[in-house]
């Protein structure tokens, strides 16, 4: 899968998504992310990328013709430069479509339903990072946005977070991403567990601090296991 990243900050990305299994996979070529600073397409000498909104109020509003520009750019230097991904046709004929998501507090609540579904549907997606009061809605209203995702009912300062907690939640439905591929199957919110969330876990040793491990999880039989596993969703 392909990532493009539109941001004002785009070193904000390289620790969290450089580490551990996501840094991993782009090392394999599982996940290919590329980030881009919407400054690049700012306007004027400062490279103004925000301006007041009309009607008044505080804040600042990204605009439309920064964000525009900068996502038909990267929509176009991204086809020319995918090669081993699926040909996806569009009703205009173009060879590549990238599926573009805002992360925006007014979406749609971010599901693990939802995950599973754009980790299947889409081999290339673009993530907007709002900032400041958010983005002039003409870009929305456009087309320029196939879909805009919320991680929760809380403000945060830019939708940098939400698009890491995005990008982490998809790679793991990516083939070969995690080190087992069951891993994925049967975890909290799985339909494997019927959206449920996932029994508690237990290792070595046996006994510790007085707590010990439920006796039928040492008692190697897995009928009994399994039974006691389900009982323990909720």
């Amino acid at each position: 899968m392909r990532i493009d990243i539109l941001t004002l900050f785009p070193g904000m990305f390289r620790g969290p998504l450089g580490e551990s299994i996501i840094g991993r996979a782009q090392k394999e070529k599982r996940i290919d992310i590329h980030y881009h600073d919407l400054r690049r397409w700012g306007i004027g000498t400062h490279r103004q990328v925000d301006d007041e909104p009309y009607g008044g109020g505080a804040g600042m509003v990204m605009r439309a013709d920064v964000i525009i520009p900068a996502i038909e750019e990267v929509t176009k230097a991204g086809r020319t430069s995918i090669n081993g991904m699926r040909k996806i046709k569009d009703v205009f004929g173009a060879k590549y479509v990238p599926y573009r998501i805002y992360l925006s507090a007014r979406g749609e609540r971010l599901t693990q339903e939802k995950v599973e579904k754009i980790a299947k549907q889409y081999e290339w997606i673009i993530l907007l990072c709002g900032h400041y009061e958010g983005i002039d809605q003409r870009i929305v209203e456009g087309g320029w946005i196939d879909e805009e995702i919320s991680i929760g009912e809380y403000v945060l300062t830019g939708g940098e977070l939400p698009a890491m907690v995005l990008v982490d939640a998809i790679a793991r439905h990516i083939p070969g991403v995690l080190g087992k591929e069951e891993s994925a199957q049967e975890e909290s919110f799985s339909p494997a567990l019927d959206r449920k969330k996932e029994y508690p876990h237990y290792t070595r040793p046996d006994e510790y601090a007085g707590i010990k491990v439920p006796d039928v999880l040492l008692s190697g039989h897995h009928a009994e296991i399994e039974k006691w596993r389900k009982n323990q969703l909720s």
